[in-house]
């Protein structure tokens, strides 16, 4: 049976969000820190809260962050934008908020751009997820020996196809760095530079916040999507995400005004919404342990 901790690990880098805040709250518990992500607008969206400013320190705290993203090497992120703020218990529409008033809602923020995965690594990290990943036995045994000799000489040749396909990409991707070491070294430090004249200017920019009928519509579907994905989890990480989709639910039922018909309904359906999101959580820690 697979280790819970490498198929959660598995999941944060094939690029999941529930298992990627997991991996980050296991790592700064230690320091008093939780968190909380989205991905929206082409980059991961992370909220970093605690009770006390001095746990939320911006140098260290951005430095574990980035140390922790960049050994996970999540696929397809590499832009990531991490936000601080005091702990808070209600967590209604939180992006929305920050988005809407960031000078009253955040300690601060910062704009950082990964570190792109080391090839050999993510070739040795592949390799061990299939060896992990259980065979199935076949479901009949081979005719004779000759047409196992075929099968395995057939086997060998894709796999010395693969291994020349990986030695060209490599060489291609090795040629590439050599020739453009500026253009890299940019990419890199690019993060790290004060936010553009575009960026402080969408912060400063009020985005127009879904409307209370749009809110209740999309809480509905989500709930549908939890409810959906529920009946077909298996791990540990497809737990976190069923739960973290009935808390965004909640959230969004939150979000009716209370001039709407509809919200008395809203209110008693974010309430189960909740319930359904801590059941979910419990689920995910039997499943680890």
């Amino acid at each position: 049976m697979p280790d819970p901790m490498d198929d959660i690990a598995k999941q944060a880098r094939q690029g999941s969000v529930a298992a990627i805040i997991q991996t980050l709250n296991e790592q700064l518990a230690e320091a008093g820190v939780r968190t909380r992500a989205v991905f929206a607008d082409g980059a991961l969206q992370l909220l970093c809260e605690a009770a006390r400013p001095e746990q939320l320190e911006q140098s260290k705290l951005v430095a574990k962050v980035r140390q922790i993203l960049e050994g996970i090497g999540p696929r397809n992120i590499r832009r990531v934008k991490i936000n601080s703020r005091i702990v808070r218990e209600q967590q209604l529409l939180w992006l929305e908020e920050i988005m809407r008033d960031p000078e009253n809602q955040l300690l601060w923020s910062e704009n950082i751009i990964l570190a792109k995965p080391n090839v050999f690594k993510r070739i040795a990290e592949g390799v061990k997820d299939q060896q992990r990943t259980p065979r199935k036995e076949p479901a009949f045994p081979e005719v004779s020996s000759q047409f196992g000799r075929k099968k395995k000489s057939y086997r060998l040749g894709i796999i010395s196809g693969v291994g020349f396909s990986l030695l060209l990409l490599l060489l291609g991707w090795l040629s590439y760095q050599w020739l453009s070491p500026k253009q890299n070294r940019q990419m890199a430090t690019q993060g790290q530079n004060s936010l553009s004249d575009s960026s402080k200017q969408a912060l400063t920019q009020k985005p127009r916040l879904n409307t209370a009928s749009d809110s209740f519509a999309q809480a509905v579907r989500l709930a549908e999507q939890a409810s959906t994905s529920s009946q077909n989890v298996k791990t540990a990480a497809q737990w976190l995400d069923v739960a973290a989709k009935w808390e965004q639910a909640a959230d969004l039922m939150g979000a009716v005004q209370a001039d709407d018909s509809r919200y008395k309904t809203a209110q008693g359906r974010m309430i189960l919404y909740r319930q359904y999101s801590e059941v979910a959580q419990k689920q995910a820690k039997l499943k680890r342990s």
